[in-house]
């Protein structure tokens, strides 16, 4: 039910209601509305229970178990957002003087050392607002950098088809062409066919190690090697830092850019659009391209850092310094956890998922990669089921919500047919994998006996199966009063 329909003429919330002066601002009169905004007319109580309501029709990581792949779904710790919303950083204006924002830029500053400490990087920037914005600003310095050497004839970047889809994008967006590198079985990347493709026009390689497949790249140092050697750059994805948290570091693989999803790995509430952090990391060759501002330490002092120490920036991702929530929760949640709790967050994430990818191959179900130990995710393939009983890896989707249960990412990666992409995460104790594991035992079940079970899922949801494609093509989300009255 949309707000709308609890609307009644006249009803408002007294409490709230402007009285004595009509216009209490200096609004000219000119310039002030004749008629009513066409707002609900509701009171705070029916608001109130309405906002609620939808609330709670929510599938979110504070009520389910959310084991969405390459996306990392994980407890945020209340502490981190409190202690971000302390009034000195609440109410501090983003154009205050540096003099005035010293407690702030010194969380920034320690927040980029940590980030290189862990990532094994020689510099970070936090400035863009998502990851897809940090994988834009990765890939502009790799060409600025080729461009500042006058090696403007490397213009192809080399993508392993396991990627994310925003890889490719940004290449494209940075006016690159795409190579793509085909993966083995094994879900390691073909190693003769990226030595048949570097030359004289790489400019880099785009990947994330774990990969999508939800396994190590045995051969990341071999990969860099040959790429390094025909005189390109590695980027590396950060989606999936989680999974390597204080026991390997991206730099130490030689890649020279990474992008960490400060909302993913770093305790932001990740998903719905935003807020998001995509902070960048460099090596040193990379230093000077840096989007700014960044903060730097000059004594016992802090300053921000801009186009006059860095006339070979990139330029500005965002306006000041990025999502300063985001950040200063990401500095908390590393400053609480340590060293020593990070390595753990590696540990826990990789060995949950180890033990649910057991599980399941212990009750049937086929993983992708059978022969491979788990990162921090892993993939089952629901394509026998579909063979042979009609039934797709979205059905199983559909009727886990059914059970209690969000989905994983279903469909992805491409390359492997009817799959589930699943991530535990380090949050999720025992009695919850198992049973999500039992939930899918039990939809097999199903499928073994009513497939129609599955195909009309779910039953327990606001609304029933959607047709997704129309959803996509002609989402109408507007409401007049007019319509309504048809």
């Amino acid at each position: 039910m949309l707000i709308f329909e609890h609307s009644a003429k006249g009803r408002q919330t007294k409490i709230q209601s402007v009285t004595g002066n009509k216009n209490p601002t200096d609004i000219p009169a000119e310039l002030l509305r004749e008629d009513a905004p066409g707002l609900p007319e509701v009171s705070e109580m029916q608001a109130v229970r309405h906002y609620t309501s939808l609330s709670q029709k929510n599938f979110s990581i504070d009520t389910h178990f959310y084991p969405l792949g390459s996306c990392t779904m994980k407890h945020n710790p209340r502490v981190c957002n409190s202690l971000a919303m302390l009034p000195g950083f609440l109410s501090r204006h983003p154009l205050a003087p540096e003099q005035n924002s010293q407690g702030f830029m010194a969380c920034m500053y320690e927040l980029q050392e940590m980030l290189c400490d862990v990532t094994g990087m020689a510099g970070f920037s936090l400035t863009p607002m998502a990851g897809a914005q940090g994988e834009f600003a990765g890939v502009a310095m790799i060409r600025a950098y080729h461009d500042a050497n006058g090696d403007t004839q490397r213009r192809e970047i080399l993508i392993p088809d396991a990627a994310h889809g925003t890889n490719p994008a940004t290449a494209t967006m940075c006016g690159f062409t795409v190579k793509e590198i085909p993966t083995l079985n094994n879900g390691d990347v073909d190693i003769s066919a990226l030595k048949a493709a570097v030359g004289p026009q790489t400019a880099g390689l785009m990947l994330t190690n774990p990969s999508t497949l939800g396994v190590f790249e045995r051969k990341i140092e071999e990969i860099a090697q040959l790429v390094h050697d025909a005189g390109g750059l590695l980027y590396y994805d950060g989606a999936n830092l989680n999974a390597i948290l204080g026991k390997i570091r991206p730099g130490d693989m030689g890649f020279d850019v990474i992008h960490s999803n400060l909302h993913k790995t770093f305790s932001t509430p990740h998903g719905g659009g935003g807020p998001g952090s995509g902070a960048i990391g460099v090596a040193e060759r990379l230093k000077a391209f840096m989007p700014l501002p960044v903060v730097e330490k000059e004594g016992d002092k802090y300053r921000w850092l801009t186009e006059k120490d860095y006339p070979q920036t990139i330029g500005r991702m965002s306006a000041f310094m990025g999502n300063a929530g985001v950040l200063l929760r990401a500095y908390i949640y590393m400053r609480l956890l340590g060293a020593e709790g990070m390595r753990r967050v590696g540990e826990f994430a990789t060995l949950n998922a180890n033990y649910m990818m057991a599980q399941l191959k212990a009750r049937g179900f086929e993983a992708a990669i059978p022969d491979r130990y788990a990162s921090h995710e892993f993939i089952i393939t629901l394509k026998t089921q579909a063979k042979e009983l009609n039934v797709s890896a979205m059905d199983f989707a559909k009727r886990l919500l059914d059970k209690g249960y969000h989905a994983p990412t279903t469909y992805f990666p491409l390359l492997v047919p009817e799959c589930l992409l699943i991530e535990p995460t380090e949050s999720e104790a025992k009695n919850m994998l198992d049973g999500f594991v039992e939930a899918l035992v039990e939809i097999q079940q199903e499928a073994e006996t009513d497939a129609d079970m599955l195909h009309n899922a779910p039953y327990t949801m606001p609304v029933n199966r959607l047709d997704e494609v129309r959803a996509a093509r002609q989402l109408d989300l507007a409401w007049s009063a007019d319509v309504n009255e048809q």
